[in-house]
């Protein structure tokens, strides 16, 4: 399977990502579980901008990214409308 350029270099900033070197039970709790956890490491991460963005220009439906829940993803995309 042949991954083109530009879909390598969309994806390179997780090999920097604090969340790589952390399970991923922080980053997608169970339903109510809370986020905490995620969010501290997000401020932390210096690929929090690039993580925020892929997911929004992916759709990511699911866990935190960039710092911010589903729900906070969804309101951001609901207020650029």
């Amino acid at each position: 399977m042949r991954i083109d350029s530009t879909a390598a270099h969309d994806l390179a900033w997780q090999g920097q990502a604090l969340c790589a070197q952390t399970g991923s039970e922080f980053f997608f709790p169970e339903p109510g579980s809370s986020v905490r956890e995620a969010k501290l490491i997000c401020e932390a991460c210096d690929m929090r901008a690039a993580c925020l963005s892929y997911a929004l220009a992916h759709d990511e439906r699911f866990g935190v990214w960039g710092g911010l829940s589903e729900k906070e993803r969804e309101r951001m995309r609901r207020d650029r409308r």
